[in-house]
Order: C-alpha cells, then sequence, then structure tokens
C-alpha cells in the first residue's frame, strides 16, 4: 500500500491531530522517519544525518511554541560501522546542544537501506496551533529558505561520493553545511505568547501556507518582494523565477510560519534571535492563498516521492 492509499484510510478511521507536534498534558511528543533514498543524498556524511534527522523533530517542537527537552533516535542500516555511528550520534547530539536539550540514546536494527525514525520531546503550557489565524494579522517567517535546495543542487552537481564541483573544491562541505539547519526552538519561544497559529515550512512556504488557511479558515495575500531566500541558492540557480519557486515549494527548510497580530509584531522582533520576514496577511477564505495577486498553487515537498 502506497503512502496515500494509507493515509486515505487513515482518514476513514481517525480523525488527524493536525498539528506539527501531539500535545499531552504538557508533554508536546513528536515522531519522524527519514530514509536514505528519499532523505539523504549520496555525499550526506552520517554527522550531517544524525544533526537533520533529530532536528527535523525538534523542529516540530519548535513550531508548537514548546521548550525542546529531549530526543532519541532508532538508527536502522545494511551494516554497521563504528566511526559511521558515532558520527551519527555526534551529529544527533550537537544538534540537541544546540537548542538545550539532551540526546538521550535510541536503538539500532538491520535494514535493507538507511534509515532513522526519532522522536522528540518538549514541554509547554501553551501551545501554539495552526488554526488561530484571524483576517489582519501578519503572516511571518524565520530566517531564510532555499538552504535544502541549494544543498540538493551542490549534491547534484558532483558532490556524490567525494567529488567536488568543479570549480568549487568544497562542494560537499558547503551541501552538508546547508543541510545542517538550526530548528527554531529559541525562536519559537519567542513567538510563543503572539502568534495565533504556527507551524514549520518543512514542506515549503506554499505548501505551508495551504496548510494554515485550511486549520485556520481563512485566506493569505502574501508577496515575493520580502520573501528571504538563501545566498546559496541564489549563487547556484542564475534564473530569478526558478530561484523564487524553488525558494517557496522545496521544503525541508524547517523554518517556522507565523501568523502575529500587528500590534505584537515589535514584541516579538525585540525577542526573537534570528531575522523575521514580514511576507503579507491574513485574509478572508474566500480570497484564498496568492502571490502578488496571483493563487498561489498547493506545491511543496510530498512525503513518499
Amino acid at each position: 500500500m502506497d503512502e496515500r492509499a494509507a493515509l486515505a484510510l487513515l482518514e476513514d478511521e481517525l480523525e488527524p491531530v493536525g498539528d506539527d507536534a501531539a500535545v499531552v498534558d504538557d508533554l508536546v511528543i513528536t515522531t519522524d522517519m527519514l530514509h536514505e533514498r528519499t532523505d539523504f543524498p549520496a555525499g550526506t556524511t552520517r554527522y550531517t544525518a544524525g544533526w537533520r534527522s533529530v532536528g527535523a523533530s525538534l523542529s516540530d517542537v519548535a513550531a508548537m511554541g514548546a521548550e525542546a527537552t529531549a530526543a532519541v533516535a532508532a538508527y536502522a542500516a545494511p551494516e554497521f560501522d563504528r566511526e559511521e555511528l558515532l558520527e551519527f550520534v555526534r551529529g544527533a547530539t550537537d544538534v540537541c546542544e544546540r537548542v538545550g536539550a539532551e540526546y538521550v540514546g535510541g536503538d539500532l536494527d538491520d535494514h535493507q537501506e538507511f534509515t532513522v525514525t526519532t522522536t522528540a520531546i518538549g514541554r509547554t503550557d501553551d501551545p501554539v496551533p495552526r488554526s488561530g489565524a484571524e483576517p489582519g494579522d501578519l503572516v511571518c517567517v524565520t530566517g531564510t529558505l532555499g538552504r535544502s535546495a541549494a544543498a540538493l543542487e551542490l549534491f547534484e552537481r558532483g558532490a556524490r561520493d567525494g567529488d567536488a564541483v568543479e570549480g568549487d573544491a568544497d562542494a560537499l562541505e558547503r551541501a552538508n553545511d546547508c543541510f545542517c539547519f538550526e530548528p527554531r526552538v529559541a525562536a519559537g519561544r519567542a513567538l510563543a505568547p503572539h502568534a495565533t497559529a504556527l507551524m514549520d515550512s518543512s514542506d515549503g512556504l506554499a505548501r505551508s501556507l495551504h496548510q494554515l488557511a485550511a486549520a485556520s479558515d481563512c485566506g493569505f495575500a502574501i508577496e515575493s518582494a520580502p520573501i528571504p531566500v538563501s545566498e546559496t541558492l541564489q549563487d547556484l540557480v542564475d534564473d530569478e523565477t526558478e530561484v523564487l519557486e524553488r525558494a517557496t515549494t522545496f521544503g525541508e527548510d524547517f523554518e517556522l510560519v507565523a501568523t502575529v497580530p500587528d500590534d505584537a509584531l515589535e514584541a516579538v522582533r525585540s525577542a526573537i534571535d534570528v531575522e523575521l520576514s514580514v511576507l503579507g496577511t491574513v485574509t478572508d477564505p474566500a480570497a484564498g492563498v496568492t502571490l502578488d495577486g496571483d493563487e498561489l498553487e498547493d506545491c511543496g515537498y510530498t512525503h513518499g516521492e
């Protein structure tokens, strides 16, 4: 059974939670599974795999406006190399330390494909859902978009099996650096007292906006000019239209997308530890989701493809 069929079956039986993580009492819990074929291009180091896989779950904690406390990982591979495993643990430990959490272990298993399953735990008394956006709120995003698209471009240009891009000897290092994103836990905590809706951009900005619109029963009017695009992506891709498309639809950047009342913007900016860009406003649902006045297609990362 493919993923879409499985999801359709589940939707008939279960009402989805709808947010980036589940909340049980004051605990925030989330889990993710990443595979070599779909998530780790050739040239991805085990250190980067540890950072990125655990970071993905920590990003879900951030998207609830929660404090991150701990993470675990289940590591499966066709064969085990001690140094690769240690590098994975170093990456997982380092990303946890970056956000004030603790990597507390996991499990090992044989598998035909390198696969990682991670779980992160956080804590909050007041989680921020996707469902609270109101017309007139500002639409904001943290950091820059397109880092993962840039990394994939570097990998595809020749950062495979240790080969460097012609004329660019540090391509592999640059690709892995782009893949080691920082989970926006501190930014989520700063946004939490003010944001009306919050999620991460793991599926891309465009898809995130459509998901928020569905959860909050609203529309969005955003502009392309203030969308913060990774300088690395701009350096690698000459066509401006393609750059914007990759930055808004590729996904896997794990920035935060938030709606904030206009009168709370300055308070958020004074508390947040990363650049916060205002892209537009929340509108009535009948207006749909638009970019520069035109309909923005619901396009982004699709799990299982």
